[in-house]
Parts: structure tokens; C-alpha cells; sequence
């Protein structure tokens, strides 16, 4: 029973104590951590009832990641849109799109590691974490706004999230709002005709 599938399988106690069925080993979220760093796959076990408890093992270890200081990856504004989410109508779209974001976001952080490489080698600015650094904060902004505009799109009749305090609406944002009333009153005429 040390494998399931090609999976190791941890067990859960009762005491808390997590037990790697695979090495024969005590082990402790922060190894469990380690793994998955590692890229190995795992599910976690309740010892007693044999329910998979591997989501609920999985946050907590995010959570405990999120509490160290410094070590945060969750900004309170993604944190608040995603507690929205939950008892919404969206809920079930959510978990396909913050998949399908964090692949795309690994992929793309693999290819700007190798352009930084082929662009500058091994020299010190090559190893300078600054500009990759930025790079990747762009980009998780960008992926950011695409998945706000693209709830935004399945639930086209609610009001928006409230902007950050300091923001304030753009004249090219109010032209694009001006457009799709526009856009939305002709396609109710088309409607409206298709009707009568």
C-alpha cells in the first residue's frame, strides 16, 4: 500500500501526524511543501475513514506559507475577489480559469527564464533578479486584469468590483462603457424586432 497509482499516498492521523506511506516516514507540511516543489505527486489520506483530505491538507499549506513574513503570493484584493466567488454563480467557472492562468503564467515563466538566459548568459546582469522580477509582477498584473475582465464577462449584469481608492475612470474607459450601452441597445432593438 506504499502506492496508489504511481502516487504517493500520506496518511493523516487523528494527532495531526502525517504519515508518507511510500518512505515509511513521519513527515510534516512543510516536507509535504518540499514535494511538491519537487513536482511529486501525493494525495493525503484521514487514516480512519480513508477520505482524500488532499485540498484540505494542500490549503493549509498554502496558509502556512502566506503567514510567514515576506513570504506572501496572495494580494488582499485577489484574496477579496476570490472569497466573492464562493456561494456565486460563478463558482464553479473559477476553479477551470485560476487553473488554466497558473499553467499558462508556468509556461510563460520557463520561456522568460530562458530568454534572460540567452539574452545575457551568465553574466552578472543576467543573474540580476530585478528585471526578471518585474517582468513577472507585469505579468501577474496583466493575468490579474484578464481574469477580472473575464468574470466581468460572465456576469455582465452585475456591478463591477469597486476600483482600488485612489482610481478614478479614465475618458477612454467611459467611451468604451458609452460603446456597449450603445452596442446592448441595438442588440435589444434586434431583439425587440425578432419578438414582434
Amino acid at each position: 500500500m506504499a502506492k496508489n497509482d504511481g502516487e504517493i499516498v500520506i496518511k493523516k492521523y487523528a494527532n495531526r501526524r502525517l504519515y508518507n506511506t511510500g518512505t515509511s516516514t513521519y513527515v510534516t507540511l512543510e516536507d509535504l511543501a518540499k514535494m511538491v516543489k519537487k513536482g511529486e505527486e501525493f494525495t493525503v489520506q484521514d487514516a480512519k475513514s480513508g477520505e482524500d483530505i488532499t485540498h484540505a491538507v494542500l490549503t493549509q499549506i498554502i496558509f502556512e506559507q502566506e503567514s510567514k513574513t515576506g513570504n506572501t503570493l496572495l494580494p488582499v484584493s485577489f484574496l477579496r475577489q476570490l472569497i466573492s466567488f464562493y456561494g456565486d454563480q460563478m463558482q464553479m467557472v473559477v476553479p477551470t480559469f485560476l487553473e488554466h492562468s497558473m499553467k499558462t503564467f508556468t509556461d510563460q515563466q520557463v520561456q522568460m527564464r530562458e530568454q534572460m538566459t540567452r539574452a545575457f548568459g551568465d553574466t552578472p546582469l543576467g543573474k540580476n533578479l530585478q528585471a526578471p522580477m518585474q517582468m513577472m509582477e507585469d505579468q501577474v498584473r496583466r493575468n490579474t486584469e484578464l481574469f477580472r475582465q473575464a468574470m466581468q464577462m460572465f456576469a455582465p449584469f452585475t456591478p463591477p468590483t469597486p476600483a482600488p481608492a485612489a482610481t478614478t475612470v479614465r475618458k477612454s474607459d467611459a467611451r468604451d462603457l458609452d460603446e456597449l450601452k450603445e452596442q446592448l441597445r441595438a442588440l435589444q432593438t434586434r431583439l425587440d424586432s425578432m419578438g414582434a
